[in-house]
């Protein structure tokens, strides 16, 4: 296995059981906790990368770009605890592999990088949304529109810039 792994992810104590378990399977892994971090670790020999959508509050749809630039041939997973379709959708046009939702096991992420077809089906919901929901995905859309902005996007949706945080703040709502 030709393999070098670089996980991206704020959350310190899901990277480091992940790369753990990759060193477990003989693939090599770095972590880094920012895009800094990232692009200082990133190599030419970085063949798989594991992107948190959310890195401590900034996107990592924006880092996106940067990691296929300077590493054209890296295949790129954006995991993350917020899955929409719309950002599931922008993950997949920046160049992403794969998206996936946490929770996800080392397997479903292996498998995920296996597939090699990008799959944004599962974001989507088998049954009709609720209408919080529905919120959600338009809020996201919204969000992702605005590069992330959330005084933007307050302005755009016509509400109060704490009441839109305190709304990302919370997990999404069920479908």
């Amino acid at each position: 296995m030709n393999e070098n792994w670089l996980v991206v992810d704020d959350d310190e104590a899901f990277a480091g059981v992940l790369v753990r378990s990759l060193a477990r399977q003989g693939r090599p892994a770095r972590h880094a906790a920012d895009a800094d971090t990232a692009l200082a670790l990133l190599s030419p020999d970085t063949t798989h990368v594991v992107l948190d959508l959310n890195l401590g509050g900034a996107s990592g749809l924006r880092l996106l770009p940067e990691l296929k630039r300077r590493c054209p041939g890296v295949a790129v997973l954006v995991l993350t605890g917020y899955a929409s379709i719309a950002s599931a959708v922008d993950a997949v046009k920046l160049g992403a592999v794969q998206y996936l939702a946490k929770p996800a096991t080392l397997a479903e992420i292996v498998a995920a990088f296996a597939a090699r077809e990008p799959n944004v089906e599962h974001a989507a919901p088998a049954q009709p949304m609720s209408v919080r929901r529905l919120t959600w995905e338009h809020v996201q859309r919204v969000l992702a529109e605005h590069g992330g902005n959330v005084s933007a996007t307050a302005r755009a949706l016509n509400m109060h810039r704490r009441t839109l945080q305190r709304m990302l703040a919370k997990r999404p709502v069920s479908r």
